[in-house]
């Protein structure tokens, strides 16, 4: 049902809305509400949305669909404000966008949208996330930590993680390589260790998480410990509390926290989809930026990891094997409607300034694929070999290396956006 103004008779409250500019530019979104739903929603612009709040008819409002295209990215302020008033009484926002820029979709997500569906709205989804939402939130049960965890974890490095308190509504970054020595892990190190010092006032918590179960080696780069403690975790999500997540974490030079991988090769389907979604959720309570350095095999939690990560950089090369794995990716994501424009692909050992032929390689193997490569990292040559193997990121083991210097403009960029607010300019 679509209509001028959401009212309807006391038998038949509404429970949502869509919130757009028009709501005929949403066809499948109409359907998809009207099979969820029924006669239960109504259709609200803007500006009516706010007003409508203000009415006792709003009190029955389960969430609104915020549905919005690349013509609403002049107009983030009031979306904003939607969100915002939204929130304050309790009501659940869904953010259903088409061509609209990460830049924008992460402003909006970090204003307080609760779920992200693209348009078009892929088979289910938006049943599967109304049923989310209404589902009641688990409840931590405290619970001791073992003693022999305990016992197991130096001092030193302990991490104390409260429950309760504030959200911080931490940003998650996945880094994913495409081939073998792409440098998946060395950026997300750097890339851990740059934001975690982006700042000399008030510098953001990072928690860095290894989720290459099997071959993970952030471990090795950063000179960590693995501990039984992290596979007691993944064994066990379900009990998993604030206290137990802190004390399965290393702490690196007390600026970054990391999660290693188990120090025994397991299974990587021995954790499924809702484990991950548990560990990112309490990660992201507690720190301001997630990175998770993924395994470059496809499992079951892929998925989960994709949907939560605010960016998702897929590093490659200038060779075959990084192509030809780049597409299968693509057609992948593609083949199950997944949210693929949250790729962003990471050129590594990318061509000089002054290599006119190399960066014509560069754009050609982008047209080819039918992608936009985003990030060039240069070589960072045997100082980032040198760096891992002692354990240290680059910028202590070699701050001047180009790598280094490139990472650190992508952190630089990636706190910019995440500081940005459109409201207060």
């Amino acid at each position: 049902m679509t209509s001028d103004a959401p009212f309807e008779d006391d038998q038949s409250p509404i429970l949502a809305c869509t919130v757009c500019r028009d709501v005929q530019n949403f066809e499948l979104l109409i359907v998809d509400m009207e099979e969820a739903l029924g006669e239960q929603w109504g259709d609200l612009g803007f500006s009516d949305a706010l007003m409508f709040f203000e009415q006792p008819d709003a009190k029955s409002l389960e969430f609104v669909a915020l549905a919005i295209d690349d013509y609403d990215e002049d107009n983030l302020a009031q979306l904003m404000e939607v969100i915002e008033a939204a929130k304050s009484r309790g009501i659940r926002t869904i953010l259903i966008a088409e061509d609209v820029t990460p830049a924008s979709l992460h402003k909006l997500l970090r204003h307080g949208a609760d779920e992200f569906i693209p348009y078009p709205l892929p088979k289910g989804e938006l049943h599967g996330v109304i049923e989310r939402l209404r589902r009641p939130p688990v409840v931590e049960a405290p619970a001791p930590a073992p003693a022999s965890v305990a016992e197991e974890q130096p001092a030193s490095q302990s991490v104390s993680l409260k429950s309760g308190g504030s959200s911080r509504e931490g940003v998650v970054l996945a880094v994913h390589g495409l081939a073998g020595g792409t440098g998946a892990t060395t950026l997300a190190v750097n890339l851990g260790w740059e934001l975690a010092n982006v700042r000399k006032d008030n510098p953001p918590t990072v928690c860095l998480l290894d989720l290459d179960l099997q071959f993970g080696s952030v471990s090795t780069f950063l000179d960590l410990q693995r501990r039984e403690a992290v596979f007691e975790l993944l064994s066990d999500t379900e009990g998993m509390d604030s206290e137990s997540f802190g004390q399965a974490l290393m702490q690196f030079e007390d600026k970054m926290c990391v999660l290693t991988a188990p120090p025994d090769m397991i299974p990587l389907d021995l954790i499924q989809p809702e484990d991950i979604e548990r560990i990112l959720e309490t990660a992201r309570r507690h720190y301001d930026y997630v990175i998770v350095d993924m395994p470059k095999t496809l499992v079951q939690w892929s998925e989960t990891v994709l949907n939560a990560a605010h960016v998702y950089f897929a590093t490659l090369e200038i060779d075959m094997r990084s192509a030809q794995n780049a597409m299968r990716l693509k057609r992948a994501l593609q083949a199950e409607d997944l949210p693929f424009e949250k790729i962003r692909y990471v050129l590594n050992r990318a061509p000089k300034f002054t290599d006119l032929a190399g960066k014509s390689r560069v754009k050609r193997l982008g047209e080819s694929l039918g992608i936009s490569i985003d990030v060039l990292l240069p070589d960072g040559g045997r100082q980032v070999m040198q760096g891992s193997d002692h354990g240290q990121p680059l910028a202590s083991s070699a701050p001047k290396n180009p790598l280094r210097k490139e990472i650190v403009k992508l952190a630089e960029s990636l706190n910019d956006l995440d500081q940005s607010d459109p409201q207060a300019a």
